[in-house]
């Protein structure tokens, strides 16, 4: 197998600093052992203007077939002489891409000590290979694979099908591509990435057996451009040899590295909604009462009441009860739960044969993974399974999924977005995606002094970035309604107290029958895509916390 990389260079630039950038002197050859053979690299041309690193791959034929014990297309033979005459040893494949790793570790890495910032900087660089497998395998080959590959990341792409035989121009084209990929606007780094987890994508098959511990290897070599990469599920199936499972888990951790992205936050900031504790744990968001531990009942308002019976509901129970309540009133029958977390409403839900449609939806990948494990998705029956989708997404963009549904759900999940966000999720739900009814719930800070657990000042949930007062939730709430024309009711959950009213207050919006399309909000930008943040602004009226804490 061969490669070459060339780059151009000027006085000031000069091209021979590739060989700083490959950690590879450009008057020296170096051999390097692999598993499968050797690799040589050389420079066939080395000057100041031109600069051209090659890579030779030299592929032991017997190691390969040896080492290959029957797994992967060096050991799987498709006919009784393929041990010996197979493309393995010359056509670019995970063989190099594993070579690229041992021969460029330091390069990959963005590496190079001898010219700090150097690594940094893109450079012309010029890409070729002589011979490539672009193996469709029902999705597409040939040159156009190729372009649907490279052409997002900034490369100019020369692929030429290689004829079978050109003495018989007639046999037609193999499954090979001569290869040539040329950019200003890329780093070496990026391109090695880019090539370690391309090449095996165009070919379609591994050397060796695709482990768990493959979904590592390709994000960390696609950090930076696999997540925005219009072909990532194409190429997350591809580069792990189909394996559904370990496909399924590479998509999650992209989307979720996608939308922290746009929200400029990190993976675990965003991925928060799971925590090591049980279920409904005893705290004031989910059933505590001030100062006594266990759910929240009448005698934490009156504690002259003796409790007698069974245990009433905890403050979490009663809050799905009222959000049941509200939804069966609307009429609705296809409900979308946003920010279903864990799933407890998705499975309240399902138990009401007249919600026949249920979507949940989740920024964080495990909250899906533990609500599909609640609800024993794979073990449902087909009829009961078709009727619930759990999907990962962010409610800060507009999303098509969420459009025709009768009714959505915010339960406990406006507080955990900042202020400044708060706009761009109304627009998306109540404008965008625009259902007949929305039930909102939020805790009411004033109901907190009743909490002996919490100290004066703070939040619920470490996670909250604010909490409302009942005249701050209803300024927000009939805000929104005229906005977007829903008429809305507020109504407490949970025991009222006299004095700070109930610990969780529900908004019912509904949609005015003679309401006028939702007005447009721009700089909201739509799921779909590439998503930029939005950098909407607060929009004027906005309640904030009392205080100015913008938690």
């Amino acid at each position: 197998m061969f490669m070459s990389i060339s780059t151009t260079g000027s006085a000031g630039s000069p091209a021979t600093d590739l060989g700083f950038l490959l950690h590879k002197h450009p008057d020296k050859v170096q051999r390097f052992a692999t598993s499968h053979g050797e690799a040589h690299v050389f420079y066939p041309e080395a000057g100041d203007e031109v600069c051209t690193a090659a890579l030779l791959l030299d592929v032991d034929p017997i190691a390969l077939v040896r080492r290959g014990r029957g797994k992967g297309r060096g050991g799987s033979p498709d006919f009784a002489l393929a041990q010996y005459v197979n493309d393995r040893p010359y056509a670019a494949s995970s063989l190099l891409a594993v070579a690229l790793r041992t021969v460029f570790r330091s390069a990959m890495k963005g590496d190079c000590p001898a010219r700090p910032g150097l690594a940094d900087r893109p450079r012309p660089l010029r890409i070729e290979l002589p011979a490539v497998p672009a193996n469709g395998a029902g999705e597409g080959g040939g040159p156009e694979l190729v372009a649907r590959l490279f052409e997002p990341l900034g490369w100019r792409v020369e692929a030429r099908t290689v004829p079978l035989d050109e003495a018989f121009p007639q046999w037609g084209g193999s499954r090979y591509v001569r290869l040539a990929l040329a950019s200003e606007s890329v780093r070496l780094a990026d391109a090695l990435q880019q090539l370690y987890v391309l090449l095996p994508v165009l070919d379609g098959a591994k050397h060796y057996w695709v482990a768990p511990d493959e979904v590592d290897k390709l994000l960390a070599a696609g950090e930076g451009w696999l997540a925005d990469h219009p072909e990532r599920a194409l190429i997350a199936r591809r580069y792990l040899s189909r394996r559904w499972s370990l496909t399924r888990a590479a998509m999650e951790r992209l989307e979720l590295a996608r939308l922290a992205e746009a929200d400029d936050r990190t993976p675990e900031e965003v991925d928060n909604a799971v925590d090591d504790r049980p279920l409904e744990e005893d705290r004031p968001d989910s059933g505590e009462r001030p100062g006594v531990s266990g759910p929240l009942t009448a005698e934490a308002v009156d504690p002259t009441v003796v409790p007698d019976g069974p245990k009433p509901p905890s403050l979490a129970e009663q809050r799905r009860a009222a959000i049941l309540l509200a939804l069966r009133e609307t009429g609705a029958t296809r409900v979308a739960d946003l920010g279903c977390g864990q799933g407890e409403l998705v499975g309240e839900l399902l138990k009401d044969a007249r919600f026949t449609a249920v979507l949940g939806l989740d920024v964080s990948a495990r909250a899906l993974q533990a609500a599909a494990r609640r609800l024993r998705l794979d073990r449902l029956p087909e009829r009961q399974a078709a009727r619930v989708t759990l999907e990962q997404g962010a409610l800060t963009y507009t999303d098509a999924r969420l459009k025709g549904f009768d009714a959505a759900v915010l339960c406990e999940v406006i507080e955990h977005l900042d202020l400044p966000r708060l706009p761009a999720l109304e627009y998306a739900v109540f404008g965008a995606a625009r259902p007949g009814a929305v039930v909102v719930t939020t805790p009411n800070v004033e109901y907190n002094v009743r909490w002996e657990s919490l100290p004066a000042g703070a939040v619920r949930h470490a996670d909250h970035r604010f909490e409302w007062s009942r005249a701050e939730f209803r300024g927000w709430a009939e805000r929104v309604a005229a906005t977007y024309g829903y008429a809305v009711e507020l109504r407490p959950v949970g025991p009222e107290d006299g004095e700070v009213g109930a610990p969780t207050q529900l908004a019912l919006f509904r949609i005015a029958p003679d309401a006028p399309d939702a007005p447009a909000l721009p700089g909201t930008p739509a799921l779909p895509g590439t998503p930029t943040t939005p950098g909407t602004p607060t929009t004027p009226g906005t309640p904030t916390p009392e205080g100015g804490d913008p938690r």
